[in-house]
């Protein structure tokens, strides 16, 4: 089918609207004792992280500020809690990354739930300007100087200074800079607006948490984009079943102290909480639940051709049940959602699938396909190790590999290119290489370590490493991170070029793009896709929630032209080997099933696939 329609993705805001009026920076701010219970890593790394950004944005030596960022990239790649290592005793700067001002921030946090430091400097500075942080290019110290020599406090003010021409007459500016903000603008506004996925389920699985402790629920569910698995959610949708509407909102009124109640009713209620992401609670009869588990899950486009299609059986659908026309008192379904597609004539469509586009077809043909689950991965060929930018050692990285029933992996540190992540040259690849190998000798199953390498496609189109030493890889991934900004042709010319090459595997991260603060570089994906099938090579869709790429409009048209994909996590410590589960979802979203993806085949069966012309 050709009829797939894009999907969209932003990437979260440290700073949000209240969407009602002014901005207020975002913090874990609920009661002491529950800051204390549920402050975790991802909370403490995007405080130091703002602190970083408003430090810089004052000023302060790079040293300082680069500290807090070091401090809170290695506490996102931690597996332990933060929150529960203080509360054991343990003397935080006795972890690797962590020194004095870190943990005493960490220690701070843990306490408070926010910083005292950044309250202070949000006495001068309006929380607001980290709102011009979220354009991409505009740092803290280009950021401070358009707040201390044209007062820009907002994306409203950066969008106005720069349609009058007043930003590129700063120095260091200029007419080019000034468009590039201007057109980066809205990036940043979306990044207020909607939260990427992962961030989203990990808000889902607090609330299913505070839920649990309701005797009043009989059902569950959360709908809309998030249970379609869309990449960035912009609300939640709650559907309760329920013998007490009132003590189910009641106890919803408890989720977070600093939530602001929007609005509440006999059976539905809404609550923003200090994100700005709002939440909605619909209470349901039990004899409608399905019925509006199926409407609020949308989407739109979905539930119009679902309606016409009761509609032409004489029928009314909405989200209390199937009725007929001519008695809107008896349902003919209702209570779940198969019912309401089977008496419409169709198999259940999953979730992800529900975007009018060609699904419901499939459903009346007896066609959905059998979707990918995570259980269908065999290997992770994308990953870092500390010989470069990675948290974890190679025999970290396979033991958790292991763990997750994997039996094959991939390492693929960065070639020497990347040098701020201590790329590897040939010597020291050739090096680890060489312990991978003596490595696998000691296993003792049939698990396989191989022997990989993320090699830059240079600016000129040359690859980073001779292909001398490629040759001697298992797996060769390239790769763009540089030049992003060249001109279409010449960034198209590069990646076929890294796709003729006989020793390149994979492309990774095919378009480049970092949801919400970076939009993909300028590339003829049709022309990558022909070329990848006509040199026999795989795609990545990466399993990053900050990458999510391919997304699913592109992984629609390399599983119709016949490409092979391959999910990787990119991951960057243990912990991160988990976002598998998020490539899983995107690729469901594209109808891949475990025949559209390499990597649920043997490391044998994919390695066969490798450079195989069609």
């Amino acid at each position: 089918m050709n009829n797939w329609l894009a999907g969209d993705g932003t990437w979260p805001s440290i700073v949000k609207p209240n969407r009602i009026g002014k901005n207020e920076l975002l913090h874990p701010k609920v009661t002491s004792n529950r800051v204390r219970a549920h402050v975790n890593n991802e909370q403490i790394a995007q405080h130091l992280e703002t602190l970083a950004d408003l430090l810089e944005f004052q000023g302060a030596n790079s040293f300082r500020t680069g500290a807090y960022r070091n401090g809170a990239r290695r506490i996102r790649q931690m597996t332990d809690s933060i929150s529960t290592l203080i509360g054991q005793g343990v003397e935080l700067t006795s972890l690797e990354g962590i020194g004095k001002g870190v943990s005493e921030k960490c220690h701070e946090l843990v306490e408070r739930g926010k910083l005292r430091q950044i309250e202070e400097i949000l006495e001068v500075v309006p929380a607001s300007v980290l709102d011009l942080l979220q354009v991409p290019r505009l740092g803290p110290k280009k950021a401070a100087a358009l707040f201390n020599q044209l007062q820009i406090t907002n994306l409203a003010e950066l969008r106005a200074a720069c349609e009058a021409g007043k930003v590129r007459e700063l120095s260091g500016f200029g007419a080019k800079t000034e468009q590039v903000l201007l057109d980066g603008i809205a990036i940043a506004a979306a990044a207020n607006e909607r939260i990427l996925w992962a961030k989203a389920d990990d808000l889902v699985q607090e609330l299913r948490e505070h839920f649990q402790k309701c005797p009043a629920i009989r059902q569950i569910e959360f709908a809309g984009s998030y249970r379609r698995g869309r990449e960035t959610v912009g609300d939640l949708d709650i559907l309760v079943d329920a013998t007490d509407a009132d003590a189910v909102m009641d106890h919803f009124a408890t989720f977070q102290e600093s939530a602001a109640l929007i609005g509440r009713g006999p059976t539905k209620m809404s609550l923003r909480l200090e994100s700005g992401l709002a939440i909605d609670l619909r209470v349901v009869p039990t004899e409608s639940f399905g019925a509006a588990l199926q409407y609020f899950t949308g989407s739109k486009e979905h539930n119009v051709v679902m309606r016409q299609r009761a509609k032409d059986r004489g029928w009314k659908l909405n989200e209390w049940g199937l009725f007929a026309e001519d008695n809107s008192e008896v349902a003919l379904a209702g209570k779940s959602e198969t019912e309401i597609y089977e008496q419409l004539g169709l198999k259940i469509i999953p979730p992800e699938l529900r975007e009018n586009r060609g699904e419901i077809e499939l459903a009346e043909q007896g066609n959905l396909p059998a979707l990918l689950e995570l259980d269908d991965i065999r290997g992770d060929l994308h990953m870092h190790t500390t010989a470069t930018d990675g948290a974890a050692s190679l025999e970290e990285m396979v033991a958790a590999a292991r763990a997750r029933g994997l039996s094959y992996i991939a390492i693929t540190d960065h070639s020497q290119r990347v040098s701020m992540a201590r790329g590897l040259n040939a010597e020291r690849l050739l090096a680890q290489w060489a312990e991978i190998d003596a490595f696998n000798q000691q296993l003792d199953d049939s698990f396989v370590v191989l022997k990989g390498i993320e090699c830059d496609i240079l600016e000129n189109g040359e690859m980073d490493l001779p292909n001398e030493v490629l040759a001697k890889a298992d797996w060769v991934i390239a790769s763009v991170h540089y030049g992003q900004n060249q001109p279409r042709q010449q960034i198209t010319d590069r990646i076929i070029g890294a796709i003729r090459n006989p020793h390149v595997s994979i492309i990774a991260h095919p378009t480049g793009r970092l949801l919400n603060r970076r939009e993909p570089y300028d590339v003829d994906l049709r022309a990558v896709m022909e070329a990848a099938v006509e040199y026999g090579k795989m795609l990545e869709l990466n399993a990053s929630p900050k990458r999510l790429d391919l997304n699913d409009v592109h992984l629609i048209a390399a599983r119709e032209m016949g490409i092979p994909i391959v999910i990787s996590t990119d991951a960057h410590s243990t912990k991160g080997l988990d976002a598998m589960r998020y490539g899983i979802l995107q690729a469901r979203r594209a109808g891949l099933t475990a025949q559209h993806v390499a990597n649920s085949r043997s490391w044998k069966e994919l390695h066969a696939m490798i450079g195989r012309q069609r």
